[in-house]
């Protein structure tokens, strides 16, 4: 089904939200918090640092955005305990399923658990040179397409796209990169014709006003065999029709692909209370960041996609209760998603006790992990990388 503006069926009402009183005091948080964010000039980034600016007004909380150039380096901090929450990408997913990179053994499937998720009006696709004579995925057949080292989340949303045409890395030429932003800069210098961002991206309207121009992939809703291909590989993609961003409009819209981006999250054990109230923070403070950044309006309440690929924090949860927009089948996918998160931890830890080179580590964590997966009637998603 298509998102067009908000999360198709699953948004919340925002006639409920609105009829719940405010809470009476501030959210107790810490003078000074730190949040990972996509590189500097990404959409994540600028949106969390218009959010800083929004609780520094409010509450005088210092927000300190560390940028990060792939996923790795986005978790690392919060996996080492250095910063508080993570405004990440699709990335988290692969985290929480202990893929490619997040398979290794200084790593594994992580319990993540979300605070809020973006869903605006932006597409989370591919951006495509608009010199390269590519209009649909199947004309990527032959291009240069940018590939992210240490970036899984990206690389495998490209590969979902490819699939929308039957394509594999193998139609492509495969060029590599350091990190998300150089992925990018190389479709404006001519070195890439295609990579995954946000259509908020400054990026994105670099490559619009270059020479080369900007254009998105046609992937219409209504091609249900190329979106089934899609989802096999990305179940946390959707089709939507996007207006904002680069070289987007109500006029000219994109029929393409999205996801929630940025998801703010952090690791199950953060205390409830202190996530509670950076829900509130964000929530209290939407009025003073929605417009300081481009698709800062997703971020809004009646937005949320509660029934997504990763579980919601206690915190988060409670305060959605307070709002009267938390149900029972909302606990209901949440339980599911929890219990996936303790199949992929009890087969790691069988993994991980038998203390294998790193080679063969992951060559038994790609059998263990389809195994159990398979053994518990969930879906495995993707079985070898």
């Amino acid at each position: 089904m298509e998102i067009r503006f908000r999360a198709a069926g699953i948004a919340l009402a925002g006639a409920a939200i609105a009829a719940q009183p405010a809470l009476a005091a501030d959210p107790k948080l810490p003078e000074t918090m730190a949040w990972s964010a996509y590189d500097v000039g990404s959409g994540g980034y600028n949106q969390a640092v218009a959010i800083g600016s929004a609780l520094k007004k409010k509450y005088g909380v210092n927000l300190r955005v560390i940028p990060g150039k792939n996923d790795v380096s986005r978790l690392l901090p919060l996996k080492t305990g250095k910063l508080d929450f993570v405004a990440n990408g699709a990335g988290s997913y692969m985290a929480q399923e202990g893929l490619y990179e997040f398979g290794a053994k200084d790593w594994g499937p992580l319990p993540l658990r979300i605070l809020m998720t973006n869903i605006g009006d932006q597409a989370a696709a591919m951006i495509i040179a608009g010199d390269a004579g590519i209009r649909t995925p199947a004309d990527l057949k032959g291009k240069r397409i940018s590939w992210v080292v240490g970036g899984p989340a990206l690389n495998q949303n490209v590969t979902a796209v490819l699939a929308f045409a039957n394509l594999t890395w193998n139609d492509v030429q495969k060029v590599e990169f350091g990190g998300y932003a150089a992925s990018l800069d190389a479709i404006i210098n001519n070195q890439s014709d295609g990579g995954f961002s946000v259509s908020v991206a400054g990026k994105a309207y670099q490559l619009e006003k270059s020479p080369r121009g900007i254009t998105y992939l046609h992937m219409p809703a209504s091609d249900k065999e190329g979106w089934k291909r899609v989802q096999a590989i990305a179940p946390f993609m959707l089709p939507v029709t996007a207006t904002e961003g680069a070289g987007l409009s109500k006029e000219h819209p994109a029929q393409t692909t999205s996801y929630p981006y940025p998801i703010l999250h952090t690791f199950a054990d953060r205390k409830a209370d202190e996530v509670h109230a950076m829900m509130q923070a964000m929530d209290e403070t939407y009025p003073l960041y929605r417009d300081a950044a481009p698709g800062n309006n997703g971020w809004a309440l009646d937005r949320q996609n509660l029934e997504w690929v990763i579980p919601y924090h206690e915190g988060a949860i409670r305060y959605y209760k307070e709002k009267g927009v938390w149900t029972d089948a909302h606990q209901k996918h949440n339980d599911a998603l929890v219990k996936r998160q303790e199949v992929l931890a009890a087969a790691w830890k069988k993994v991980s006790a038998q203390n294998l080179d790193d080679k063969a580590h992951m060559a038994a964590w790609q059998s263990a992990r389809a195994a159990a997966l398979r053994d518990a009637g969930l879906a495995v998603v993707v079985e070898k990388w």
